[in-house]
């Protein structure tokens, strides 16, 4: 159960929940977001073709997706439809409710490290969390960052909470890599020339930094690509371009010359 901070959903709003009950009329499904909460899906709302059989399209224990159309607190249940859906919108709100369950696990990690339940883990700071990074994976990928304690307490989080958040984040979550190239045009006219290419080249490699990985490959001479990796785009960017510059400043002080061309995207 992923739960929300909010106690209902909103209209309009695509939930994810689970068919427990179907009927010649409709189908109950329980809300996998808001505890205990359950949505009513009449059979007009189940598909935009005629509906033969209402066992046809929507069964017992099956996972979906639908739309919220109204709330109905009264009846203690929302109306929503699973026609309303396009299928693009209905893929995404899986995989997206698939990333909320990892969260949530990765949370009850962090809890049971401070000898707490996923309950305490909640109320003390996992509403807090999707208040301020809009969900609990994105304050686990805040804090999976070098300064992640610091990312966190800066907003205010609880410094136990904090550390335990990003150890587990730092354990659990790869960094998007950041993946860009560019070339440099290099000639010598020294008679040593040959050693002073691979010199250069071996510079432009060695920016002696672990976060951004700087490759070099050979395109056909005079042209050479330079490939950096990195976690963040603009200090690839910049390690692009201080790579393209310790090659080129070798083969300028090498009797020959160099240019610098971004790849683009």
């Amino acid at each position: 159960m992923v739960r929300k901070s909010q106690e209902w959903p909103n209209e309009g709003e695509l939930i994810v929940g689970t068919v427990y009950k179907v009927l010649n009329y409709g189908a109950f499904a329980k809300l996998e977001e808001y505890e205990g909460k359950e949505a009513f899906i009449h059979i007009s709302e189940v598909s935009s073709g005629w509906v033969k059989n209402i066992r046809d399209h929507v069964r017992e224990n099956q996972k979906i997706v639908c739309r919220v159309l109204r709330v109905n607190p009264k009846k203690g249940h929302v109306d929503a439809s699973l026609k309303r859906i396009r299928e693009d919108q209905r893929t995404k709100k899986i995989q997206q409710w698939k990333i909320e369950q990892k969260a949530e696990k990765f949370l009850e990690l962090s809890a049971k490290s401070l000898n707490k339940n996923l309950d305490a883990a909640y109320e003390e700071v996992g509403y807090e969390l999707m208040d301020i990074f809009g969900d609990i994976y994105g304050a686990f990928e805040a804090a999976a960052d070098d300064e992640g304690i610091k990312v966190l307490t800066d907003e205010g989080i609880n410094k136990e909470w904090a550390e335990a958040i990003a150890d587990v984040a730092d354990k659990n979550i790869t960094p998007p890599e950041v993946q860009i190239s560019g070339y440099v045009d290099i000639e010598t006219f020294d008679s040593n020339g040959v050693d002073i290419i691979i010199k250069s080249l071996k510079a432009a490699e060695d920016n002696g930094d672990e976060k951004e990985v700087v490759e070099v490959q050979s395109v056909g001479a005079p042209r050479y690509r330079i490939t950096v990796k990195s976690t963040d785009y603009i200090l690839a960017e910049k390690s692009l371009k201080e790579a393209a510059d310790r090659c080129i400043q070798i083969i300028e002080e090498s009797n020959g010359n160099g240019t610098f061309l971004r790849e683009l995207e």
